[in-house]
């Protein structure tokens, strides 16, 4: 199938020795009486302080149930571990963002076959029109439709297209 072949799963990342560096000076600076663990609280002022925002009670809870119980909280090795992998993820969808953007050349949030078999045309002008079909029929979409969804939630919000 294209997707697959298209590489449209994550890739691995790894960081940069100064990303790294920084996501250990969070973690010290959140980590509130030097514990050497982020409660709670503290992981939600370094994902705010790395990211942006404050992740909601769902997320919080996700990533206090993934830890190790036998600590108190968050070690620096499972910090370094989540951040790594929500980057990663951050990358990911802002790949999907431009390859959407893309594909909507009249910026209406949405995709037509016609979108598809122009983009096509322009980077694999040799593809076959049934494998261009394929990739737009409603299973091979309905796969990775809340990527799409996602894709258009953002591009409703009112964000530029970078």
């Amino acid at each position: 199938m294209f997707f697959s072949q298209a590489g449209a799963r994550p890739r691995t990342w790894e960081a940069t020795p100064s990303e790294r560096k920084k996501w250990v000076e969070v973690f010290k600076a959140c980590d509130e009486d030097n514990k050497g663990y982020l409660s709670r609280e503290d992981f939600k002022v370094a994902v705010v302080t790395l990211f942006g925002y404050k992740p909601s009670k769902i997320e919080a809870n996700s990533v206090m149930s993934s830890i190790n119980p036998n600590t108190s909280g968050i070690l620096l090795g499972e910090f370094l571990n989540i951040v790594r992998k929500k980057k990663e993820a951050q990358l990911y969808r802002n790949e999907i963002r431009h390859i959407f953007t893309a594909f909507d050349r009249h910026y209406r949030g949405y995709l037509t076959l016609e979108d598809f078999q122009k983009a096509f045309k322009r980077v694999a002008p040799k593809l076959p029109e049934r494998i261009i079909l394929e990739v737009f029929s409603l299973p091979t979409l309905s796969a990775y439709l809340p990527s799409l969804v996602a894709t258009c939630r953002w591009r409703k919000s009112g964000q530029s297209r970078n």
